[in-house]
Order: C-alpha cells, then structure tokens, then sequence
C-alpha cells in the first residue's frame, strides 16, 4: 500500500523570460528617453535657464508617450468593410487611414485629436555625461612637468555574481557550453544561473599631459546679444567639460575690443563692453601669458577665439601673423565666429586663407549650432597621442 502522505510534484517547462518583461520594458523606456534627449541636445545645451544656473538645475524634455497595442474604438465613425484571402503574412499593412488630417496644425480650431505629450526630467549632470562622452581635448602630446588626470572606468575582472545590465554574454555562453560538454549534450541550451557571468568594474585615474585653454572672447560693440549668449554658451560648455572630464587643466579668460585684458571668469561671462573691435590684441595677449606662464615644453596650448568677425579690416593681415605664431606654440587653434545673417565677414575672409591642420574655425548661425562647434573642436579623433 502507497504512503498517502506521499507528496507528489509537478515538473514544467516555463519561459523565464516574461518575468522580466517589466525590467526589459523599463529599459527600452530609458533607451527611447535617452535617444530623445540625445536628438535634443543642440537645443537643450543652449536653454538660457541652463546658462544661468548653478550647475543644480533640472530640465524638462517633453517626449511623445508610448501606448500599449490594444483595440479601439472607431472615433472617426466610418463604415468599412474587411476582408482576406488567407495569404496574409506576420507584418503585412492591411490598411491605411485616409483621414490626411494633422493634429495640432494649421491656424483655425480643428477636430482631430493630438498625441500624448510627457515631460521627462533630466538633471544637468545626466547631459552632461551624453553631451561630453562625445569630447575630447584634441592632439594632447607628453609634457615635462607634472601631469593633468582623468578618471575612467575599467572593466577588469569576471565574477558569477552581479547585477543583470554587467553581465558578460561571451563568457555566460562560454560556460554554458562547458558545462553542456561535461554532461554530453554539446550545443547552447538551458542556460543556468550557475552560467551567468558578471564584469565588475574600478574606477581607475589616467594620467594625461598638463593643458592650458585660452578663451578670447570679442566684447566690442559690435557683438549684439545673440552673437554673445552664443559665444558665452560655448565657453560655458567647454568649462564645465574640461572641469569635468580634466582634473588638473587651466583656464585663462581673455576679453577683447580695441584692447584685450585677462579678466576672471564670472567677469568673462558677465562683462558687457562697446567701442571697436582690434582682434590681434587679444592674440598678442595671449602670446605674453604663454610666454610668461606656459612654456609649449610643458604644457599642451589651445587657444579658442570668439567674435562676429567684424574687425578693423586694417588688423585681419596682423591677426593672419600672430595666428602663425600662436600656432608654433599650441596644439591647435579654435576660432568660432557667430554669422546669424550669414554676412560677408572681414575676417574669416582673411583666416579661410590659412591652411593649417591645426587651425580649425566653425561659422555659428543659430543657437543650435553651439553644439556643432564643440564638436567640430573637441570632437574624439583617432590616435591621438597621450
């Protein structure tokens, strides 16, 4: 007689998978945010609220919400009629909306309904991290002196405990196949948690050569608000990646109209200045404090130069010279100017003359293109020296 207390148990075959489907869903939602915010950057990086914050700030990007597939009503209260011939395939279109009206346009009040719009928030540091992962200080060669340092992060070491977005798929697979080999059933199947394969990480310090940056900004009268706010946007940007991505790099500030003078850098983004505009002065500055304060031996140079391109046309040939010898001491050399008209411009007349690779220049004409001018300067180049 069978023990009636005997237990019984059931053994099934589930998918695992579908209980993780809400993890895999908040994933792909912080992918599709990320992708927004990534496709957003030229305007969000020059948000006049961001300029002017400090540094705490929290921004609000509205994004298009995402629906669950499911069946509706028929809002529109059209008649059809539906039918197949058994040919159908998985994918396949079987109708459009004829209804060729757009919601939210036009200038008279419509009927159509308009799409669910949700603001996501994003700090200013998560910005920071997707704007500068793009950024690099270009062409850094070894230098005497002591070295600048910036952090990384190095994958070096496997463990069989971890979270799920650090696991290491190559190695998981690699075990699953050992251990399916040992047991005679070769092949990739039923993978276990004794599989599973995790990378950890440490944060590590690199050292990289010292650098000095050497902003000039136009401040004649000449310069209107917008060609300073974008100015300022650049600067402001190229500060706060250099600080962050850089431990030891130096700033110098230098604001220019007739004459150029070092100045601090709450004056550099506050000052407002008029009179006329003579560019080289602020390149023969520039010279000095190289000279007086950073040896080329031991230091790497970039000087960045902003203006609206309106100089004394007698100053572009003297400018074109000191540009030269900027050049024989410095990495390379920003000039940005800010062209909202798109206007003949005295100056970049005279610099699309010099065909110097380390001579870069970058034409701003809305707010959008700030963006494209860090990248254009900062932008990661393929071997460069360390």
């Amino acid at each position: 007689m069978q023990n009636e207390d005997a237990l019984s148990f059931v053994v099934s075959r589930e998918d695992w998978s579908l209980h993780r489907k809400g993890y895999q869903d908040q994933v792909r939602h912080q992918h599709k945010i990320r992708e927004v915010i990534k496709r957003n950057l030229p305007d969000l990086i020059t948000e006049e609220n961001i300029i002017l914050s400090d540094g705490k700030q929290i921004i609000k990007v509205p994004i298009r919400s995402l629906d669950e597939y499911r069946f509706i009503y028929n809002y529109q209260k059209q008649k059809h009629v539906g039918q197949g011939d058994g040919d159908s395939q998985v994918g396949d279109v079987l109708g459009r909306d004829p209804s060729s009206a757009q919601p939210g346009k036009g200038e008279s009040a419509g009927d159509q309904a308009g799409q669910d719009i949700v603001e996501t928030e994003v700090s200013l540091e998560e910005l920071e991290n997707m704007l500068f992962e793009e950024l690099e200080l270009p062409l850094l060669q070894p230098k005497d002196k002591e070295q600048i340092e910036t952090e990384s992060i190095v994958f070096n070491d496997i463990r069989k405990k971890g979270i799920m977005s650090n696991i290491d798929k190559k190695r998981t697979i690699l075990e699953n196949l050992r251990r399916n080999a040992r047991d005679g059933k070769p092949g990739i199947h039923g993978i276990s948690p004794d599989d599973l394969r995790y990378k950890t990480w440490d944060d590590t310090v690199i050292p990289e050569s010292n650098a000095v940056i050497i902003a000039m900004m136009d401040t004649s009268g000449s310069m209107g608000s917008f060609e300073k706010y974008c100015a300022r946007s650049f600067f402001f940007w190229m500060t706060r990646f250099l600080r962050k991505q850089y431990e030891k790099v130096e700033i110098v500030f230098i604001a220019h109209h007739t004459e150029a003078k070092e100045v601090t850098e709450e004056e550099f983004f506050t000052r407002g200045e008029s009179g006329g505009t003579i560019c080289s002065s602020a390149y023969q500055k520039a010279l000095d404090i190289i000279h007086h304060r950073y040896p080329p031996s031991k230091y790497n140079i970039y000087p960045f130069h902003f203006s609206d391109g309106d100089n004394l046309t007698s100053d572009n040939e003297r400018c074109v010279k000191l540009i030269g010898e900027l050049l024989k001491v410095s990495n390379m050399f920003g000039y940005g100017e800010v062209n909202q008209y798109n206007r003949s411009s005295t100056l970049m007349s005279a610099y699309k003359n010099i065909k110097l690779d380390q001579f870069m220049y970058h034409v701003i004409k809305d707010k959008g293109e700030v963006y494209e001018a860090l990248k254009t300067f900062f932008r990661k180049r393929q071997g460069a020296a360390i």
